[in-house]
């Protein structure tokens, strides 16, 4: 193992960077990457060794066959006697026998999903149970369509990752949530309020109080992972909001500046189709970077924000598999200062030693299972957002590439129109003011 890539099951994760210091940018891993030029590099090279890389790269596809399928869609507005709230479309399709119709389809609010959540939380404590989307956001309103649209989207992905999970899906709460009809749903969640902050509570209290001792480095290595790789993510999701936030002010800046062109092609014949053309350029830059923009928000930044959820969520998880073992270690300190009840220890110790057991095998599992679906969604995530640079600076290239053509017309007529050749050329007629040179991308 070296370096810290690879743990002790030999796994090694392309996101799993060398440490530095706080101090340090973090943007420094990311854009390093971005500097490397192969042999014979330029421009061309680059935009062709970022396509090679992109069509190299294939994602993983689960051959495994689905029997359970959850769609959220179909959002309403609600106004109640003393809120507005939102509902979204659960329309559920399976073969499964434990269902009592092949088809469902109910109305959910967010703090239903919130309760399904807590009832996963509490039946199984030692598996991960994917995040959910937060609740508010700073730069969106609560009713806004491109926040809801965002919600929308990770509620699909919650209920998809447990349709997908060999042991979540099958959960009574699960299916109830899926099928119940809405007072039905209500009499289940008046008994789930306030039981994962106590568990919560519960477990910060243990961790407090007492500190494992012989915790197996295995998951030890599995922890550090989770913490480096929620920080990566972090920094992925701050420096990917900076980005869209610069590209808003360069999109507002270009729309500004391409009408400007427009009224200045008006008032000067003789440069007219270029400054037409020029405007043209850059209303064609703006709308696309602003489908950019938009792609970006639409697809980028939702699953990486969900990663970072998912690695707090992953946190939690492992913080009640060593809750798990605390009990463990406290019942057997227990059991040798007190020789007189050690049969009845004895049989505590066996059920807390199958708990120990049963929470290693699912944290196992469930690690596997998630570097599986983290490696197809991380890779599918950069791919599609390397192609769609791609395309976006070949188009930008394009247009301006028409100006060029338009300027060099321009000249040529200019030569055309002067009477004597002999006269001296004057400054917009020399060939090298005129002939740009083209820049490969």
């Amino acid at each position: 193992m070296a370096g810290g890539d690879q743990n002790r099951d030999g796994f090694k994760d392309p996101l799993r960077m060398p440490s530095y210091d706080e101090d340090e940018d973090e943007e420094v891993d990311i854009v390093n990457f971005s500097r490397k030029t192969p042999p014979g590099g330029g421009a061309e090279s680059d935009a062709a060794s970022t396509k090679a890389l992109a069509g190299s790269i294939k994602v993983d596809t689960d051959s495994d066959a689905k029997d359970l399928f959850v769609t959220v869609d179909n959002r309403e507005k609600h106004s109640g006697n003393f809120d507005v709230y939102i509902t979204y479309r659960v329309t559920t399709k399976t073969t499964r026998s434990c269902f009592d119709n092949s088809e469902f389809a109910v109305r959910r609010r967010f703090q239903d999903f919130v309760w399904l959540r807590q009832k996963l939380t509490q039946a199984h404590p030692t598996h991960f149970i994917p995040p959910l989307p937060e609740k508010t956001n700073i730069r969106l309103s609560r009713f806004s369509t491109e926040f809801l649209d965002m919600r929308e989207t990770a509620l699909n992905s919650f209920l998809n990752r447990i349709a997908e999970h060999a042991t979540l899906s099958f959960n009574e709460s699960f299916q109830i949530f899926l099928t119940a009809k809405a007072w039905e749903l209500e009499t289940h969640r008046r008994y789930a309020k306030g039981l994962v902050s106590r568990v919560g509570t519960s477990v910060k209290t243990t961790a407090e109080s007492y500190r494992l001792r012989n915790r197996s480095p295995e998951f030890t290595t599995m922890a550090d992972y989770v913490d480096q790789f929620g920080q990566k993510m972090a920094s992925v999701d701050r420096i990917s909001q900076r980005i869209f936030k610069e590209q808003i002010e360069y999109q507002t800046d270009i729309e500004s500046f391409a009408p400007a062109f427009e009224l200045w092609s008006d008032s000067e014949t003789d440069v007219s189709d270029i400054l037409h053309s020029i405007a043209t350029c850059l209303e064609k830059c703006a709308d696309t970077t602003k489908t950019e923009n938009v792609t970006q928000m639409d697809e980028f930044a939702p699953v990486s924000k969900e990663y970072v959820l998912y690695a707090d969520a992953m946190k939690n998880v492992l913080k009640k598999r060593d809750a798990i073992q605390m009990e463990y270690e406290q019942c057997l300190d227990e059991l040798n200062r007190k020789k007189n009840e050690r049969e009845h220890l004895q049989k505590q110790l066996e059920v807390l030693n199958d708990r120990t057991e049963v929470a290693n095998a699912d944290l196992k599992a469930d690690m596997d299972r998630w570097h599986k679906i983290k490696r197809k969604d991380i890779k599918g995530l950069f791919v599609n957002w390397a192609e769609r640079r791609t395309n976006y600076y070949e188009s930008c290239l394009s247009a301006w590439e028409e100006v060029i053509k338009t300027l060099q017309s321009k000249k040529q007529d200019d030569h055309i129109d002067t009477p004597d050749s002999n006269e001296p050329a004057s400054e917009t007629s020399d060939p090298e003011i005129l002939e740009y040179p083209v820049q490969n991308s």
